[in-house]
């Protein structure tokens, strides 16, 4: 009665009621009651609109985005707001004129124009309120004008029906409703285009913004917004110039302090914690005697505090950063999990009305179009949720990134220590991906088992009890898939292990292949690199048969749990009838059940990774920092000294022993201070201290103005020359040029190929060792700080560059001459030009003063020059400096340079290719042949190839080079039984349809067991097909798998040199892991789903034509939008993934050099800098992959919409055809087309996933067809095995080039070398020495003449069978991971007795004795745990083993000590007395007694005969003898 009275008139009392259902339900012309009008479908949009008030009201006053200017959009809003209260008024005004009249109407004709007035007064104000705070286009209005609008409709067409059939009309009220009516309209049309920008935005003065803020709702929700990208992309390719600039609030200023703000504060509370106390009170004693004085005695017990709360907790501190704008996420979730089964509820309504023939038709079509605007809906709201999830997922990525990369700038060494630059930039890239990942999926969480819950409730509602059996299949099933995620996460872990042995192995292997090629052992490590890739393909076999299972699992469970819930249903009652509508819907629903189920386990372990990640990233976090104070900094005064240390003591970390004790001095303001002592005495420690980056114990350390530090490894960033010197600063045109200068950095950058504005690659692998010590100074140099700290800058460089640097920059004369300079250096001949001289011993400063002084106290000083200076004049013949020889630090590649100024050392360019893990970047190394190029070619000098992103799409051939791969039968196999597969299901399904159209007689159905028996066949047969295709997909996977990594190994080896060095080792080790990986795992489950998906989309259209022929008119232009707007998504989608996969290199390889670096930049104060630097690289990565996540959006919108249109048509048509058709075919139909939106989906994904992946295929083909060098062995010309018998060497007009383009380095040398000759081969440096040998070996290929081996041309036989007979000892000696055994011996062709004389004779004999494996010694990767003399004296012992007639000796310069070298030049003179030796020599005194020396210059032999005569003739010999001080 409350409801009906406002609609009662006051006089007459008859009710009118609220609904009438024959006037509105069962009759062919539908309608409300007019009470029904003028209340609910009043009041709903007001409900709506007060009920976001508050909310809207709140945020917007939290969101301020600027003021929007008046505009005349903004101000026809307004007056259409106003003038809508006005009518609504009008209408209230005109009621109390009729009261007035004496004409009572019911009341709800006052109530209506209040409430109605009242909330436009409200949108009114909300719209001026929105342009205050800079919202551009407002969803909440949008959608209030839309409901209005559509109450208003019903309202409308009811009153037009009204005014037709009766002749008296309200004229004032129809009026008033029109305005009204049409005013509603209006605004709905304004509310679509979006408002001006606000004043003072960004976006202003941002060259290309993001148009989400500035697009209208409707783009909003649509995605329309990125159109116009998709459309460009379409075009043409995509470039970084093209991707618009961030959103504010996903930029790294923005994102990250806030999250280091908030963990700041929880590590403040957790740090703060005071010790819990708790007073127990002791056992009181009651005795007797006491008078009631209990004493109680309380006793403080101090208590850890319970570790749970005192970890900072980095959940919560996410959780507080981004949890306001995830929460949104939540009521999209769940709109969209309630909507999901709106779809089988109206289908069961559907097939209601098809049975029920007297129902009127309208109700068909509003049916039809509830199930598409409910399809729309969920459409709509599932990818704003997925958009509200990625964007969060982004932002947690962004933010991680920047909080590690700024904890890094300030965490002490001692906790570098426990964390790797490796592991460190794994937080970076894994883990932060890992929570990206994690972002999407956490509401999995609770949807899930919403989701399982309501359908069961659902299908309980349909068929009853029966409904256990088919979830009990279900969950029999959960476990077994649980078990096998368990299974292949093992075997995943497994094959990740060989995997990263394989993958080391093939790093080394391309590290040293020029070693391998010199020996001939390339077929040894491709047995050992199969031999790994045999147990990671048995793995992959064992988790190809898991997959089948879990395919298996996947694709039938829908079918066994249905097949299941039917047989119960029909056997337990004879009266229970399976009609279309218990079945389809039940079929409806299982679909929609199995989809959480099998998400559950993924969210979960996706949790579990999470947490993993997080307890890291905490672990990280709470590392201890430096601590800035320990050193004060002051500004320049002239009090005591410029650094002043008294009682200090230092250690590396908090619980390490100190490693300087009680350091006292004072470097007064412009003084000269040297620092030496013995190798590990804390020298330079004593800088780091000085820096702030040790832990001061106690004492006092003042530091006056800025600091420059130049460390002893030089940090060299990978940008050009000129940035890495002027590191920052403002550039200085005149300072510059002197800086240059000073550091001798003149020579070297005409050598270089652009100059100054030369690019230098990763740890400067570009340049020689000196070369990067000496930028590395110049950047010091250049700053023009107070304080300078040197760690021995002039370690690296030459004797007489070091001179050159004293006296131009360091001493007494030099650029700062007035600064105050600390000075570590092993070089005692600028020691007596200091001011004064510190002496460390054991961390301690043992005696100080100048140098005179200390002479005369004769004490570690005096000792400590007595043991360098015999060792300096021994080295200075050589034309190095001493401390290399000392210090036992070999200096790059270990290979000293030996810099005539003005060249290059091109030998050791080719041999430091170093290991880039990102292929993007270029690495330029130089090589010999580089230099002889004209000048003029500076600007087009690019000598490695970057690794090439193919544009445009995947070619047919790269899926028939697949297929071929796989083998064709195992291809055709596999379609077959897809085919096969998806026969069966449809069958199964038509066979349903049929059995649910069996007529009823007396309550039940006839041939019930013959239906069930049919139907459980054609699902077994399902399973079989199944099972059948998933085994054969996986297997033929494995074989192309196998076969594709064995063509690229073969074709990777026979490889000629010039490819190695053309190619950036970090590309060939790509396509080795990331490629084949792909091929392994990627691959093979993609062909899978893909397939499954264009099937499963057929057979669902097939059915829809099945059911309504005249569907064919549609699914033709339907097919063809949907194949335009995914060649759309592809192209524009292809090349964005590029675009952020190249842009996410350069933040991880900046991050690494930063960590490398990390003294460096903190010295000179330019973190800030660098946290810049890294943000916007940071956010240049982003730029490309937020739009890559839009697109995906957009795509998705429009697809799904594709098929909703289908949903709709296959419903439309079954209404219109309703007599004719039956009730199950309607239901299989409907029911098809419900899924077929996922299919869509999915296929859309998939194709895309197919054509990124299948590239992998294309890039490992692509080293198939490079160059190979010649055949290994040709059996025709074989020469006999005991060939060369004397080593008679004889080049004929012989000459060299290194590429088809650049001119000889060799030119028409003829030699005669006669067996058993001993010949030194001189020559400065890039005059051709090596050029010689790498032509005897064929590393080159001659380009004119020949060589003759004892009667035989070389450039004829097999090359392994001409290097198996020639012995190298090569200059940077290169050991393999392994056995020490395998190093000497890989082909096991000799016994032990053999090896261990070898060893004997190398001096080796000794060592390997007293090693605890003996031969079987494991060498580490590059022989790091031997030093670089004992593995000088391994590559001996290895010539000594293979004893052949020639041996050439590339000697080494600097990396062995004058001990090494001595044994080696005996061993070689006794043992190979009778063998031709061949010596490329860089230290003159090495070859005085041979027989001959030929002396090269410009690749040709301007002099030769033996050492006495050329040194009488006074040439080339003797001015180079001249300089190594031997004449």
């Amino acid at each position: 009665v409350i409801l009906n009275s406002p609609c009662t008139s006051n006089g007459n009392g008859d009710h009118i009621f609220i609904t009438d259902w024959n006037l509105t339900w069962h009759t062919e012309n539908p309608d409300f009651t007019p009470c029904f009008q003028n209340t609910v479908l009043v009041w709903i949009p007001c409900i709506y609109l007060w009920v976001c008030f508050p909310v809207y009201f709140l945020y917007l006053r939290c969101h301020d985005r600027g003021y929007i200017q008046m505009s005349n959009l903004n101000k026809a809003k307004t007056a259409l707001g106003l003038i809508l209260w006005i009518v609504c008024w009008a209408d209230l005004f005109y009621s109390f004129w009729e009261r007035s009249q004496n004409i009572f109407q019911a009341p709800f004709f006052l109530v209506r124009p209040t409430v109605l007035g009242i909330t436009m007064l409200l949108a009114t104000f909300l719209i001026q309120y929105e342009r205050i705070k800079g919202v551009q286009s407002s969803g909440v209005m949008t959608i209030f004008w839309l409901i209005s609008l559509l109450c208003a409709v019903v309202v409308f067409r009811s009153k037009i029906i009204n005014a037709l059939n009766t002749d008296e009309v309200d004229a004032f009220r129809y009026a008033t409703f029109c305005i009204y009516f049409i005013l509603l309209l209006v605004q709905l049309i304004l509310c679509c285009f979006p408002e001006r920008p606000p004043l003072f935005s960004e976006t202003v003065n941002d060259p290309n913004p993001c148009p989400e803020f500035s697009a209208s709702f409707l783009s909003r929700i649509t995605f329309w917004w990125i159109t116009g990208l998709m459309v460009q992309g379409y075009r043409r390719p995509l470039e970084a110039k093209d991707l618009w600039s961030l959103n504010k609030e996903d930029k790294s200023e923005e994102i990250v302090p806030g999250l280091a703000r908030n963990w700041a504060k929880e590590w403040a509370k957790t740090k703060r914690q005071p010790l819990n106390m708790l007073y127990s009170p002791k056992k009181q004693q009651k005795s007797s005697s006491s008078s009631g004085d209990v004493t109680e005695e309380a006793e403080a017990l101090i208590i850890k505090p319970s570790q749970k709360s005192s970890e900072a907790s980095l959940f919560k501190v996410l959780y507080k950063t981004f949890g306001p704008y995830f929460l949104m996420s939540f009521l999209f979730k769940a709109a969209h999990d309630l909507l999901m089964f709106a779809g089988p509820e109206i289908l069961k309504l559907l097939i209601n009305f098809v049975n029920n023939k007297a129902a009127p038709n309208w109700q068909g079509y509003f049916y039809t179009g509830l199930l598409f605007v409910c399809a729309c809906l969920q459409t709509l709201i599932l990818h704003q949720y997925f958009h509200i999830c990625f964007v969060t997922g982004m932002r947690l990525k962004t933010a991680i990134v920047g909080v590690i990369y700024r904890k890094a700038l300030v965490i002490t060494n001692s906790a570098r220590k426990t964390s790797t630059v490796g592991e460190i930039v794994n937080l970076m890239s894994v883990d932060a991906q890992r929570f990206m990942d994690l972002a999407t999926y956490i509401n999995m969480i609770w949807s899930a088992p919403l989701q399982v819950i309501l359908a069961l409730y659902l299908l309980w509602q349909n068929l009853g009890p029966s409904v256990l059996a088919g979830v009990a299949v279900m969950i029999l099933l959960v476990p077994i898939n649980a078990v096998m995620a368990m299974k292949t996460k093992t075997y995943q872990v497994a094959q990740m292990k060989s995997k990263d042995n394989r993958i080391k192995l093939m790093n080394e292997i391309l590290n040293g292949i020029k070693v391998l090629k010199l020996y001939a052992w390339e077929l040894a490590f491709r047995e050992k690199v199969l031999e790994i890739r045999q147990k990671e393909l048995k793995v992959l076999k064992k988790s190809a048969y898991l997959a089948a299972m879990a395919t298996f699992t996947w694709v039938c469970a829908p079918f066994l749990v249905a097949l299941s819930t039917f047989a119960v249903y029909v056997t337990i009652d004879k009266n229970n009838v399976l009609d279309a509508q218990k079945a389809f819907v039940s079929l409806a629903l299982f679909n929609i059940l199995r989809f959480p189920l099998n998400m559950l386990p993924m969210v979960i372990s996706s949790i579990v990774e999470a947490s993993v990640s997080l307890k890291r990233l905490r672990v990280f976090l709470s590392h201890e920092e430096l601590d800035p104070d320990s050193i004060i900094r002051g500004p320049i005064t002239d009090a005591e000294g410029c650094i002043v240390v008294k009682n200090a003591t230092f250690s590396w970390s908090k619980n390490d022993p100190p490693s300087l004790n009680s350091i006292n001095f004072t470097v007064p303001e412009g003084s000269l201070v040297a620092v030496v002592g013995q190798v590990g005495c804390g020298k330079s420690s004593l800088l780091s201290a000085l820096l702030g980056e040790m832990d001061k114990k106690e004492g006092y350390v003042v530091v006056k103005g800025s600091v420059a530090y130049v460390p002893q490894q030089a940090w060299v960033q990978n940008a050009t020359l000129e940035d890495n010197i002027i590191f920052g600063r403002e550039m200085n045109e005149s300072r510059y040029k002197r800086v240059i200068e000073a550091c001798a950095l003149l020579p070297d950058i005409e050598i270089l190929p652009t100059g100054d504005k030369t690019e230098i690659g990763e740890k400067g692998v570009n340049l020689s060792g000196g070369q990067k010590q000496r930028v590395s100074l110049a950047r010091a140099v250049y700053c023009n700080a107070d304080v300078y700290l040197f760690d021995d800058p002039l370690s690296a460089v030459d004797a007489h560059v070091g001179k050159h640097i004293f006296e131009k920059v360091i001493g007494p004369k030099g650029i700062l001459k007035n600064k105050t300079r600390v000075l570590v250096t092993h070089a005692i001949n600028y020691l007596p030009q200091m001011d004064t001289i510190l002496v460390m011993s054991d961390g301690e400063i043992s005696e100080m003063g100048s140098y005179q002084e200390l002479l005369k106290q004769d004490g570690a000083f005096a000792e400590f020059l007595r043991t360098y200076a015999n060792a300096e004049q021994s080295v200075e013949n050589s034309d190095t400096n001493s401390p290399s020889g000392k210090e036992g630090k070999p200096i790059e590649n270990g290979a000293l340079v030996n810099e005539a100024p003005g060249k290059l050392m091109h030998r050791q360019l080719s041999n430091s290719s170093t290991y880039s893990r990102d292929t993007g970047k270029t690495q330029h190394q130089s090589s010999t042949a580089e230099l002889q190029k004209p000048l003029a070619e500076k600007n087009s000098w690019k000598l490695t190839e970057a690794d090439t992103a193919k544009t445009g799409r995947v070619k047919a051939t790269v899926y028939w080079d697949y297929m071929k791969a796989i083998g064709l039968f195992i291809s055709f196999l596999s379609i077959f039984l897809f085919m096969c597969n998806h026969i069966a299901s449809l069958a199964s399904n038509y066979w349903l349809s049929l059995w649910t159209d069996d007529p009823v007689i007396n309550g039940t159905q006839q041939y019930t067991n013959v239906r069930l028996g049919v139907y459980g066949a054609l699902g077994i047969s399902q399973g079989i097909a199944v099972f059948g295709y998933s085994m054969v997909v996986s297997i033929g996977g494995i074989f192309a798998s196998r076969h594709l990594h064995l063509n690229l190994l073969h074709n990777v080896l026979r490889s000629p040199m010039s490819f190695f060095e053309r190619t950036p080792s970090g590309n060939l080790v790509n396509r080795f892991s990331k490629e084949i990986d792909t091929i392994d795992s990627t691959i093979p489950p993609i062909i899978k789903m893909f397939m499954g998906s264009t099937f499963n989309v057929i057979g669902a259209c097939i059915i829809i034509l099945l059911a309504t022929p005249i569907a064919a008119v549609i699914i033709p232009p339907l097919g063809l939008v949907y194949l335009f707007v995914q060649r759309f998504y592809v192209a524009t989608s292809r090349q964005l993934k590029r675009l952020e996969s190249v842009s996410r290199s350069p933040v991880y390889s900046h991050f690494n050099e930063t960590l490398l670096g990390v003294s460096v930049i903190r010295a000179f104060e330019e973190q800030k800098r660098f946290i810049k630097q890294n943000d916007v690289k940071v956010d240049e990565n982003q730029k490309a992959y937020y739009p890559s996540i839009v697109a995906n959006r957009w795509l998705a919108v429009r697809l799904e919409y594709v098929g909703n249109c289908i949903v709709l048509f296959a419903a439309l048509f079954a209404v219109i055809a309703r007599n004719k058709l039956s009730a199950g075919l309607v239901g299989l139909s409907v029911s098809y087309s419900l899924q077929i939106t996922a299919y869509l989906n999915w296929l859309v994904r998939m194709s895309s996933e197919l054509e990124t992946n299948i590239v992998a295929v294309e890039r490992v083909k692509e080293y198939a067809e490079m160059e190979k060098e010649a055949e290994w062995s040709i059996e025709q010309t074989a020469p006999a095995s005991t060939w060369p018998k004397e080593g008679k060497v004889e080049f004929r007009g012989y000459g060299l080039r290194y590429r088809e383009d650049l001119d000889l380095v060799l030119k028409n040398i003829n030699v005669t070398i006669n067996g058993g000759e001993k010949i030194g081969i001189v020559g400065r440096t890039g005059a051709g020495k090596s050029s010689l040998t790498l032509g005897l070996f064929r590393i080159n290929e001659a380009a004119e003449g020949e060589i003759i081996i004892d009667g035989i041309n070389i450039a004829k036989i097999g090359l392994h069978d001409l290097r198996f007979k020639i012995t190298i000892i090569p200059q940077d000696p290169i050991l393999f991971s392994g056995s020490l055994r395998m190093n000497l011996d890989p082909f096991d062709q000799h016994s032990d007795e053999d090896i261990w004389r070898s060893l004997e004779l190398a001096h080796l004999k000794n060592f390997v004795s007293s090693l605890p494996d003996k031969l079987n010694h494991e060498c580490a990767e590059g022989g790091e745990n031997l030093s670089v003399g004992q593995r000088q004296l391994v590559c001996l012992a290895r010539a000594l083993l293979r004893k052949s007639k020639i041996l050439v000796l590339d000697e080494a310069t600097a990396a062995v000590d004058l001990e090494t070298d001595k044994l080696i030049q005996s061993t070689i003179k006794s043992q190979f007395e009778e063998c031709t030796v061949l010596t490329i020599a860089h230290r003159l005194n090495t070859i005085m007694d041979y027989t001959r020396v030929l002396v090269l210059d410009r690749g040709e032999v301007v002099e030769c005969g033996s050492p006495d005569h050329l040194l009488q003739e006074k040439g080339i010999f003797y001015s180079m003898a001249k300089d190594s001080g031997l004449v």
